[in-house]
């Protein structure tokens, strides 16, 4: 049972082989089990692929059922259409498109396992990307906000100073009308005189506006501040909005870069691997000898081109026979007299009916 399964998967004959060797029949056998496996490979990396993409393993599963029927019904035609020639060369030009097709689909199928097999590898490699993405991010970010929040700094050391300037002032003020009670500055006169009041008065003045100043330089500063507060928690949910962006950063094409950036050898093993994979029930067909099925089945072909040529030459035979005998019985027929005068008769009855119906056709006409 198993055999003629394998042997249904080679493509092969099956009435033809049924009258062939053991051998013979053992050798479709496992040319129809190599069309086989590669078809269940196919299957099993495909759905994973698709996995990768879809993330979903019914979908997966699904289109990986048809993606190896697709390379099984394939394969199997492939292999059951090379016919096996004296000239290598030959069934190697028969061949030679599902060879390319193998190697495009080895490059598609070879990579989703590469990546399972080195996923902690390119998990380092998109880790270390995803760092720097967010680094980049921040900054780039930061560039929004940073203007903003240094002007407003500057406009915040600008209010200080102008306190730090008045305050300066008004201690010089301060200053000033001690030294002038005390006699040591001034005038030089000990005791508050009419000087002494009147220095106190504009550093009391100084003093009032010092105090106006910093109330209203110390509501502006924490206006000011509330401002950066309120950037900074821009910035900050700005970050945060856009980090599961960069967390996200790992699907296939992702993947695949980063799988680029390991070594190549190892890579390049896998798709020779897989390579191997596609090509084997080519490479199976092209190594079998021409054995006894070969003979058997290049006897048959040869059997039917022979009847099909005999067919169409007696029918070419027949046409042109036909054509000569129809051409001669109606030069026979045209010498008769009998013939010549009935279809005389009819013609002379027939201009009769056209004449009267012309004359009935007058008459109404009147």
């Amino acid at each position: 049972m198993l055999q003629r399964f394998f042997i249904f998967c080679s493509g092969a004959d099956t009435q033809i082989l049924d009258t062939c060797s053991n051998g013979e029949r053992n050798k479709y056998a496992g040319i129809g089990a190599t069309v086989f496996f590669t078809a269940i490979m196919a299957f099993i990396a495909s759905g994973y692929a698709l996995y990768t993409v879809f993330d979903n393993i019914y979908t997966s599963v699904f289109f990986g059922l048809i993606w190896g029927l697709l390379i099984f019904n394939l394969d199997r035609y492939i292999v059951s259409t090379i016919k096996k020639r004296d000239n290598f060369k030959s069934e190697l030009v028969q061949a030679a498109p599902r060879i390319i097709l193998a190697i495009i689909i080895a490059v598609v199928i070879s990579k989703p396992l590469e990546m399972k097999i080195f996923e902690k590898e390119i998990n380092q490699v998109l880790l270390e990307e995803k760092n720097a993405m967010t680094l980049a991010n921040q900054e780039q970010i930061a560039l929004q906000y940073t203007p903003k929040v240094e002007g407003l700094n500057q406009e915040i050391t600008r209010l200080k100073n102008e306190i730090a300037v008045k305050e300066a002032e008004t201690n010089a003020l301060y200053d000033t009308y001690i030294s002038e009670a005390e006699g040591t500055a001034g005038t030089g006169l000990l005791g508050k005189g009419p000087v002494y009041a009147e220095k106190r008065e504009k550093h009391d003045a100084y003093l009032t506006e010092l105090s106006t100043l910093k109330q209203t330089n110390t509501e502006k500063i924490q206006a000011i501040e509330a401002q950066i507060a309120s950037l900074g928690t821009d910035y900050d949910t700005a970050v945060t909005n856009s980090q599961p962006i960069i967390d996200g950063f790992d699907g296939l094409m992702a993947r695949i870069n980063a799988l680029n950036k390991l070594p190549w050898l190892p890579s390049f093993f896998i798709f020779l691997l897989f390579l191997a994979i596609e090509t084997a029930p080519i490479i199976a067909k092209l190594l079998a000898p021409k054995g006894e099925y070969d003979y058997k089945f290049e006897e048959q072909e040869s059997v039917v081109a022979t009847w099909v040529t005999q067919k169409v030459a007696q029918r070419k035979l027949l046409f042109s026979t036909d054509g000569e005998l129809n051409q001669k019985i109606y030069e026979d027929i045209k010498n008769e007299e009998e013939l010549y005068r009935y279809k005389k008769e009819k013609a002379e009855e027939l201009l009769k009916l056209q004449a009267d119906s012309f004359h009935k056709v007058q008459i109404k006409g009147l």
